[in-house]
């Protein structure tokens, strides 16, 4: 299997025109870049999040294009001191035109089923699929690009289905 990194899955946003959605399904992320600005907000400490710049571009710059960009966070609750982390920060991602949506796991509808072994991806234009695999330790891998039809399809149906039942950011409080 071979996995793309996470910048070369960012230039995949180029590459596609009308949505494109992301399904998180973990209660924490060991992403290396979020290390110590995770740590200050833990210990009440201001934090830098020049760390989300390049995201936070990347966005506008699609949104500005007309394409919309998603996500559904699915949760387990009592949130994790990182979900509560990513909450607070949301508003930065909403500023540039990322919708993103809560759902805690004792909402999930019951027909739900989660394809790709149960892992985060990214859906492109209903057309491409970047499914995350991480390591044991929560570290990202990357992501394997799958363009296999009946996944893509059975992602679609989850993704609208998810979406309809999360919480947008502004209602869901932790």
């Amino acid at each position: 299997m071979e996995l793309i990194s996470s910048a070369e899955r960012n230039l995949l946003f180029a590459r596609y025109k009308r949505d494109a959605f992301h399904l998180e399904l973990r209660d924490d992320y060991s992403v290396p870049d979020e290390d110590t600005p995770f740590r200050n907000w833990l210990s009440g400490r201001d934090s830098d999040h020049s760390y989300l710049a390049p995201w936070i571009q990347l966005v506008r710059q699609c949104t500005r294009r007309g394409m919309t960009i998603r996500r559904v966070r699915v949760v387990t609750e009592p949130v994790t001191p990182y979900i509560q982390w990513e909450h607070a920060l949301t508003a930065l991602n909403a500023e540039a035109g990322e919708d993103i949506r809560w759902l805690p796991r004792h909402l999930l509808p019951q027909t739900a089923t989660f394809p790709l072994d149960g892992r985060d991806w990214w859906l492109f234009d209903d057309q491409l699929l970047a499914v995350g695999h991480f390591d044991t330790d929560g570290r990202v891998l990357g992501s394997q690009l799958i363009l296999d039809q009946d996944a893509v399809v059975a992602c679609a149906a989850l993704r609208d289905q998810l979406w309809t039942a999360a919480i947008p950011h502004t209602a869901y409080k932790p």
